[in-house]
């Protein structure tokens, strides 16, 4: 485990034992290891025996170490075991922690999401003590949500279901080549289900290989060329369909069921202008009913005179007429300007992080930590900001990768910046967001963007809008104004590339590249696998259009230091 997964395993200890009734100071010592351990910049690799900190025993130092050696330790196995299964899912209840959940399991016996619901109808979870009326009304209406299964899932939903359905289809017998198609290949934020394009060189063993897979739940229906089912992933549901077709049918079916249909609408009329009609299996004659196959969508486009079309843009609008050439790809990206390390919030130690951009073939990237605000990230003061950049520059020494030191900085309720502008003068690269006070108006929310965009060493807005899909409308942003503000002042908006965020969101970013506004799409990362959320970032700005000069991560190395070496827009000179 890294030392984030350490972090989240010993507060799962420690609400598995609030959960058995465990002694309060027994359950507050993993509480009060898991401080220590964020507080320490260091990594677990760096830091070696964890006893050595101030507030973490030789026994609690033994668990972190099976954890980060091992993935687990006897003492989690043992609760994992003890504690009934049906109650760790009553843990995303609003209200509802360990010691509540404890509480329930111990005095009236609850296991399961369905027997709290029973004891909630019996009126016999408003009779404890510190619960009543109110708390049991909430708990039944958290119960119902619970239950309801939402009508789209967010990419970072169902991301785990396409990865082990895809691991399943790479090796299943049978199996020739596959595809996702669907809104979730064409980019969409939010999907109904899953759509996988199978080309079979045995239909009936690739559907039995299917409904036997280990994913495989409820089957709606099932058949030789199309299989309807509920695939189980970690605690998720997700509805999938399998396209089961032969070879020579793979490019026209990939197309067909990537959509959207109203693209597909425009392509079957191009296709009636020349005497020929689309199906799934491909382009059939009119007049003698002949049937011409291709072994690519490269191939399918051509048949029409048309260049391969992505499949982000195509929704029915100009996608015809457009040249796609310039558009963004995952291959252009040079370097991400935005993630964490252990001195914040992070996994990883800024030296893994620079290999692991290094190893996705980065030639910079930038540091970008906590500010002083975020007290529960872990936010660095100004000594700990200047003890991290002399630790940036050691590493930058040291790699065959640029690393720009940075800062994510909060910009506080009143409008005014965390840090003073002699601290930021030292920094190479300074991101600007909101993290607190999200219900303020609009007028307020705009003063405090509006304030950041003007500031002289600002260089960014990171995800401006604040939203988290699904879960998050986000604070009251004047997408104009801010627009307008960022192309005055120079400032980059970002497109943060986490699946749960993707903010911007495509219909502004549209708005912004239109006016000029340089943007960047970063993963944000807090861990190694977060970076590679890129390939996210890099469809939503595909679907919006965007460019790829308009997006400044990538520009090579020394573009971005010549760029961060000028000074912003002369509007902002004296502020």
């Amino acid at each position: 485990m890294n030392k984030k997964e350490v972090l989240q395993t010993l507060e799962k200890i420690a609400v598995y034992l609030e959960i058995q009734g465990a002694n309060a100071f027994r359950v507050s010592a993993y509480r009060k290891a898991a401080q220590t351990l964020e507080k320490d910049e260091r990594s677990l690799e760096e830091l070696g025996d964890p006893a050595q900190l101030n507030g973490i025993g030789k026994g609690t130092a033994a668990i972190i170490l099976d954890l980060h050696n091992t993935g687990t330790t006897e003492l989690f196995d043992e609760l994992k075991e003890e504690v009934p299964s049906g109650l760790i899912p009553l843990l995303k209840l609003q209200g509802l922690g360990g010691k509540k959940i404890g509480r329930l399991y111990q005095e009236l016996g609850i296991t399961s999401a369905d027997e709290l619901k029973k004891a909630c109808e019996d009126k016999r979870v408003q009779a404890m003590s510190g619960f009543g009326k109110k708390t049991e009304e909430k708990i039944l209406q958290a119960l119902e949500e619970m239950g309801q299964r939402p009508e789209r899932l967010t990419l970072a939903q169902v991301q785990p279901a396409v990865e082990m359905i895809g691991a399943f289809l790479n090796t299943a017998p049978g199996v020739l080549r596959w595809e996702t198609a669907g809104s979730y290949r064409r980019g969409r934020e939010t999907v109904k289900d899953l759509d996988f394009i199978v080309a079979a060189s045995d239909a009936a063993a690739v559907a039995e290989a299917v409904l036997q897979a280990p994913f495989t739940d409820q089957v709606q229906g099932s058949g030789e060329t199309k299989i309807s089912l509920d695939a189980a992933v970690e605690d998720l549901l997700v509805p999938v369909d399998f396209r089961i077709v032969e070879d020579r049918s793979f490019a026209a079916a990939l197309h067909h069921f990537t959509g959207s249909k109203d693209h597909n609408v425009l392509m079957r009329q191009r296709a009636k202008a020349a005497g020929q009609k689309i199906s799934e299996y491909g382009v059939e004659d009119a007049d003698d009913g002949s049937m011409v196959y291709f072994q690519t969508e490269e191939a399918f486009f051509r048949h029409f005179d048309l260049p391969w079309i992505p499949p982000e843009v195509r929704e029915g609008g100009n996608e015809l007429e457009q040249d796609w050439r310039s558009l963004v790809k995952l291959d252009d990206i040079q370097g991400d300007m935005h993630m964490h390390t252990t001195w914040s919030d992070g996994a990883q130690s800024i030296e893994e992080m620079a290999d692991q951009c290094l190893r996705k073939g980065y030639s910079f990237m930038a540091i970008t930590d906590h500010s002083q605000y975020l007290k529960v990230a872990n936010g660095l003061t100004p000594e700990r900001l200047q003890r991290q950049h002399e630790e940036v520059r050691r590493v930058r020494e040291e790699k065959d990768i640029h690393l720009f030191t940075g800062v994510e900085m909060d910009i506080l309720p009143d409008g005014t910046m965390d840090y003073d502008k002699g601290l930021l003068a030292e920094v190479d690269y300074v991101i600007a967001s909101i993290h607190s006070a999200f219900q303020q108006e609009e007028e307020q929310i705009m003063h405090r963007l509006v304030s950041a965009c003007r500031h002289p060493y600002v260089r960014m807005i990171a995800h401006p809008t604040g939203r988290l899909i699904g879960r998050r409308e986000g604070y009251a942003v004047d997408e104009e104004q801010l627009i307008r503000t960022a192309a005055e002042t120079g400032t980059v908006l970002e497109l943060n590339a986490n699946p749960n965020r993707l903010d911007l969101a495509v219909p502004i970013l549209i708005k912004a590249e239109k006016e000029g506004v340089l943007l960047s799409v970063n993963t944000d990362a807090h861990h190694y696998d977060m970076l590679e959320d890129m390939a996210v970032g890099i469809k939503a700005a595909r679907r919006a259009g965007i460019s790829k000069d308009t997006i400044i991560n990538t520009w090579d190395a020394d573009r971005i230091k010549a760029w961060l070496e000028q000074p912003k827009s002369p509007l902002v000179k004296g502020d």
